[in-house]
């Protein structure tokens, strides 16, 4: 097990569900850590060395007792998970109630009780663990639905703790949150951190609402803030963004246009290149734009010899319901439009059922003539951001649903209703038709904003919301 430092109490601690690197069961029954480099991980990672941080969280892997460790620098301090906590806590109540819940129920969300005593559960494992991590008054950041009851937990066992919690998933407008059995529970949790944040001023809006509601908490002096418990309460928007520097500097790398050039040739040399990358979640809308396209292509509008699409769905879930219907329905639907309009080594829909390397999807980027995003809701969508942040030659068309949160940001994309299919398929013609100089005149403006507004800017803006202090006074 790699070390490369001594273990010791930190002054700023993230806790997520997951760790930044994942456990995994080789065939020969050993076990080896996997990083998994994602945004998150990114942005935070210089914090965390500067100040001597933490990151706790669930190595990845049922039932593994895994003792704390230093990998490349951070320190991880593992949760462990038995099988049955995985299967009721993350697939059934974060996935089976939360997910839905949260995403508009555009899967009915299931209300089990043993679900819920089992959130409840970690919720206080990942409490405990955390306590015993975080030095005096340090800052700790909880990060996602996964752990809504950790800020009172944590406040119950560390008063002394200044803690800030960011949810990454839409949070639900106030009528569908009441839907949920123990949603008096959830604020409660959820109002033992100093500051709340969201990605959008609805997220606030609908939180402060439920929780002048549902607990004694009492609407502050701003829009911004309660007063719960004899504490202030801030709450705010802060819209999470991407490495985009990084991403558009591997966008122009010798490799990856060379790569973009070969997918074009490999597809036949079309006019026009369509491209979905998504994971496999019935919240993506993926189903839509396959309907889009199929009826454009029924009607004439667009023609399989000039059009290509190419849906990536990322595997997700495996092992929930939903999710293994939802693989089946796009597939028959990939099949069946290409039995219709495909000729011999010309399919008019390549889909692709895997996860590809960083530099394989930023080529698919520099590919694509026009990137379609329509999920049915989304707390931020961040392929919409990678796909912009790729296109440092301003070309490229992008249709963004306005259910994402991305939508408030990128207003110069062709912003669409995925509930609508008409108005799906007018807006694919449209970006498949537009002018050369109005689509580089949106990118234009599209990546001024995504390369100004980077995952370090967001990141740093909500720790001075939170008001984390400066790293100079930290042990080195």
């Amino acid at each position: 097990m790699p070390t490369g430092t001594t273990l010791s109490d930190a002054d700023f601690v993230v806790v997520a569900n997951r760790l930044p690197v994942d456990l995994e069961k080789l065939p020969d029954g050993s076990q080896r850590w996997k990083r998994s480099p994602g945004g998150l991980v990114t942005a935070l990672e210089p914090m965390l060395r500067s100040r001597e941080g933490a990151w706790v969280g669930w190595p990845g892997l049922a039932d593994a007792d895994v003792e704390p460790l230093v990998e490349d620098g951070l320190q991880l301090y593992p949760v462990r998970l038995s099988a049955r906590e995985v299967e009721d806590y993350y697939e059934g109540f974060s996935n089976g109630t939360l997910w839905p819940l949260y995403h508009d129920v555009v899967a009915p969300p299931a209300f089990h009780r043993h679900w819920w005593q089992a959130y409840v559960r970690v919720n206080e494992r990942f409490a405990e663990v955390v306590a015993e991590v975080a030095s005096r008054n340090a800052t700790v950041w909880i990060q996602d639905y996964q752990l809504q009851l950790l800020p009172a937990a944590l406040r119950k066992l560390r008063p002394d703790l200044r803690i800030g919690f960011f949810l990454h998933i839409p949070f639900p407008p106030t009528e569908l949150f009441m839907q949920l059995p123990w949603r008096r529970r959830i604020i409660e949790g959820l109002l033992g951190a100093d500051l709340v944040g969201f990605h959008t001023p609805g997220g606030v809006r609908n939180f402060r609402w439920l929780a002048t509601r549902l607990t004694d908490a009492i609407p502050g002096h701003g829009r911004t803030e309660v007063t719960f418990g004899g504490r202030t309460v801030k709450l705010g928007a802060f819209p999470i963004s991407i490495d985009s520097a990084a991403l558009d500097q591997l966008s122009r790398t010798p490799e990856v246009l060379e790569r973009a050039k070969q997918i074009r040739s490999d597809l036949g040399e079309p006019e026009k290149v369509v491209l979905g990358v998504d994971r496999l979640d019935y919240t993506k809308g993926i189903d839509v734009r396959l309907r889009a396209l199929e009826e454009l292509l029924t009607e004439g509008r667009v023609s399989a010899d000039d059009v290509v699409m190419i849906q990536l769905a990322t595997p997700s879930r495996e092992r929930v319901e939903h999710y293994q219907k939802m693989r089946n329905d796009i597939e028959q639907s990939v099949g069946r439009i290409n039995g219709e309009y495909a000729r011999v080594g010309h399919p008019a829909v390549h889909y692709l059922h895997q996860s590809l390397p960083r530099e394989e999807l930023a080529a698919f980027f520099v590919a694509a003539d026009v990137m379609l995003v329509t999920p049915l809701r989304d707390g931020m969508n961040l392929v919409a951001k990678e796909y912009v942040a790729c296109r440092h030659d301003n070309g490229g068309v992008l249709v963004l649903s306005e259910f994402t949160g991305a939508a408030h940001e990128l207003k110069e994309a062709i912003l669409v209703n995925p509930h609508d299919t008409d108005g799906v398929k007018n807006a694919l013609q449209v970006a498949l038709t537009m002018p050369a100089e109005e689509g580089q005149k949106r990118m234009r403006a599209l990546r001024r904003q995504v390369l100004t507004h980077d995952v370090d800017r967001w990141a740093r803006s909500f720790l001075d919301a939170l008001g984390l202090p400066p790293a100079e006074g930290a042990a080195s």
